[in-house]
């Protein structure tokens, strides 16, 4: 299971409006153990784009970085750890609107 050590969270402006619903940028700081694959020395975080539209929320995308250097990581995330991520942002952004 993902810890998430510290984060971010930023409204996405769309001045056009061009984009469906609300959109916000999440920057989270993982604690990633040893032995898991994920792990690197320098510390891993993962960009995620979340949306709410109608009361519902979703991952539009997210992206794995190396945290030292922001070396973009090639790997996806278990489905618990994606619903993880969903759980996490839905509960921020509530809180922030609340």
């Amino acid at each position: 299971m993902l810890t998430i050590s510290s984060y971010t969270a930023e409204l996405i402006k769309d001045p056009f409006g061009i984009l469906s619903g609300t959109r916000y940028e999440y920057v989270l700081n993982l604690d990633i153990p040893e032995d898991d694959e994920l792990h690197h020395e320098l510390g891993v975080y993962v960009r995620v784009v979340y949306k709410e539209q109608d009361g519902e929320g979703s991952i539009v995308k997210y992206d794995l970085h190396e945290r030292s250097t922001d070396r973009y990581l090639d790997f996806d995330l278990e489905e618990e750890e994606e619903a993880f991520l969903l759980s996490f942002c839905k509960e921020r952004t509530a809180e922030a609107e609340g």
